[in-house]
């Protein structure tokens, strides 16, 4: 029998086993899904393996946890899944790495959810600025696969998922479908039109009716530029200024009437809704 201790971690669609000796040091991690081992060093790997089978030997198949209970997304924080990731990579780097990433200012994948914490809460700032006849939910998780939506507008002037992108330092320019970030493509028009059909066909299959969604992309920072030379054109997605998104939603013609502004709420708010 190896020495080692074997502790699961399964969001978001992975499934990981880390182990760790008796001293605490981490020796990698099992990608139960894929398949792979991701040791440490060259050294540790015999030792992740054989503790790796030790584990799994006596579970012939690892049991999948229940589906998550209904709840109201409502009561969703905004921010509230990136700032859960951010703390998912934070335990799998170790305090001792994660010290060095933070002093050393480093790009890591814990940055980058923890800079998208941020991004979120200073949108949901700026909605929070619409009148009492809009809605807003924060963080809805979509699907089984670990995918969510950062904000869902419902109000007069149609339904809206909005997805912030926060480049502080950089210039941005859009014509069309295409998104620069310093000369360079993003593919945030794509996205964000892919998840508005997402958004759009999961409502209208509990609704009853059709409901159109529009992608918004709210771009933080940009310090060195921002320009729209022109929307795409199909008018599925908009791209914005954050500062900008709550003027812009609340000078929109209307084009729900209050039941209906009402009935796709209560629907949205639904956890089932989306799973």
């Amino acid at each position: 029998m190896s020495e080692g201790i074997v502790r699961r971690w399964a969001r978001y669609g992975h499934e990981r086993l880390y182990v760790e000796d008796t001293a605490g040091v981490p020796l990698g991690y099992f990608d139960v899904r894929a398949g792979h081992y991701h040791a440490e060093g060259i050294d540790t790997l015999p030792l992740l393996e054989s503790a790796i089978r030790d584990h799994v030997a006596p579970r012939v198949v690892l049991q999948q946890p229940p589906p998550p209970a209904p709840y109201d997304l409502a009561m969703n924080l905004p921010g509230a899944a990136a700032r859960e990731r951010a703390l998912a990579e934070r335990e799998s780097q170790g305090r001792f790495r994660n010290g060095l990433a933070r002093l050393f200012d480093a790009k890591t994948d814990e940055r980058a959810w923890r800079i998208g914490a941020d991004g979120e809460r200073a949108v949901a700032k700026q909605l929070g600025r619409l009148g009492p006849d809009w809605h807003v939910l924060h963080a809805v998780r979509v699907g089984q696969h670990g995918a969510d939506i950062e904000h869902v507008v419902i109000g007069p002037g149609g339904v809206f998922t909005v997805n912030a992108k926060h480049h502080p330092h950089a210039r941005v320019w859009v014509g069309g479908d295409t998104f620069m970030v310093n000369g360079q493509r993003a593919p945030y028009v794509r996205n964000s039109r892919y998840e508005a059909r997402r958004v759009s066909r999961l409502l209208t299959e509990q609704v009853g009716f059709p409901v159109a969604v529009v992608g918004i992309v709210a771009v933080m920072g940009a310090h060195k530029g921002f320009t729209v030379k022109c929307q795409p054109e199909d008018g599925a997605v908009t791209v914005v200024r954050r500062k900008r998104i709550s003027q812009q939603l609340a000078k929109l013609p209307p084009r729900l009437e209050a039941g209906d502004v009402d009935a796709i709420y209560e629907t949205a708010r639904r956890s089932t809704t989306w799973q």
